[in-house]
């Protein structure tokens, strides 16, 4: 199997570049369903049969099955990159090392998978999903995923890894935006017959940010603030938002009660929470059993040992995780840079996760591998 993939280590680089070269921001619907177009047609050739197109709020998303899935390969085809980063940035391959846009996150994974199914023979038993609004928090896609894993034997993401190690962990995530109502008046003339929505937020500021419990690893980072129209005026409203993470349920829970719990503390003012927790942690529990398999199947490959990375951002494995799902992330790409200009991916690294990954579809799906 490894020594197969590694022959077609060449045409994965192909993949690669037709993937990058077609670029896909989340923000470009039209992009989007070109990238689908070149990825369900690159998939359609390693694969030999369609691409289920599935419309979810306007976007294009894929999905490849045959039989009754037993694991779901999960990833994304769209980039944090606007349009035009792939012309000033173009896909590159220089000393084993392949550049561009989106290459790391996560295009080399979805060519890794793919070529890990296409080793395998299109089996029975395992289904393929790719959408397009992961770097954008799955707003249409949360459904279909969910949809896709629930009742499953285990999901298994295409993300890129950490360093080369697996993703045994994720910090679950939560955004709220706090608005603060207060009363206008004259600065200079009768500041006293105001209520400085300014002032009620900068207390609530505070607040929040010690919620935060660096032992227990849950960050609370309030982090865009607006208040006031002149400079003469006590401010009549402001606003904030909060950014917070965290590796349990419980304490995302913890935070979340005291943050929709904040109450004026100035008379006069009003206080409105929106928001709330936004994807589940990917607790450690869920990856155990898969990431021992992974290790084995490493040894058995003869590859160097793989390691685990608990990471505080979240991917679409939150969401398998939460429904009870076995997930195991971070199977894609190894090499670095993601969401920044120096992305990278280490090209003789592809045909072995390409292998570990075809090696735990074969385990899971009771094939051979």
């Amino acid at each position: 199997m490894l020594t197969g993939l590694r022959d077609r280590t060449p045409a994965m680089v192909e993949a690669l570049g037709e993937l990058v070269a077609s670029e896909s921001p989340s923000a470009d619907v039209g992009a989007l369903r070109r990238c689908a177009d070149v990825t369900a047609d690159l998939a359609r050739r390693l694969l030999g049969f369609e691409a289920d197109r599935l419309e979810r709020g306007g976007r294009p998303h894929l999905r490849w099955s045959r039989g009754a899935p037993r694991v779901l390969l999960l990833g994304h085809f769209d980039t944090v990159w606007p349009a035009g980063s792939v012309a000033a940035r173009p896909f590159a391959v220089r000393d084993g090392v392949a550049t561009g846009p989106g290459a790391f996150d996560m295009k080399a994974g979805i060519v890794q998978g793919l070529f890990a199914l296409a080793a395998l023979g299109a089996p029975d038993g395992v289904a393929l999903l790719l959408t397009s609004d992961e770097e954008i928090g799955a707003p249409t896609s949360r459904g279909l995923i969910e949809e896709s894993a629930r009742g499953l034997d285990a999901v298994l993401l295409l993300e890129p890894s950490a360093d080369g190690a697996l993703k045994v962990a994720r910090k679950g995530s939560a955004r709220y935006d706090v608005a603060v109502r207060g009363r206008a008046a004259h600065a200079g003339l009768e500041p006293e017959r105001g209520v400085n929505a300014l002032v009620e937020l900068a207390a609530h500021v505070l607040g929040v940010a010690a919620l935060a419990d660096p032992a227990a690893g849950t960050t609370v980072t309030p982090a865009v603030a607006a208040a006031g129209t002149t400079t003469n005026t006590v401010p009549a409203a402001a606003h904030f938002s909060v950014d917070a993470r965290a590796w349990t349920t419980g304490e995302l829970e913890r935070v979340d009660g005291a943050v929709r719990g904040l109450a004026p503390i100035a008379a006069g003012a009003a206080l409105e929470v929106a928001g709330g927790i936004d994807r589940p942690p990917l607790e450690r529990s869920a990856s155990t059993v898969l990431f021992a398999r992974a290790q084995a199947h490493a040894a058995a490959l003869g590859l160097d040992p793989l390691e685990g990375a608990e990471v505080g951002g979240g991917s679409d494995g939150n969401l398998t995780a939460a429904l009870g799902v076995p997930t195991l992330d971070g199977l894609g790409a190894v090499g670095g840079g993601a969401h920044a200009e120096d992305e990278h991916v280490v090209v003789d690294r592809m045909p072995e996760r390409a292998a570990l990954v075809a090696a735990l579809v074969a385990e899971l799906t009771g094939g051979s591998s």
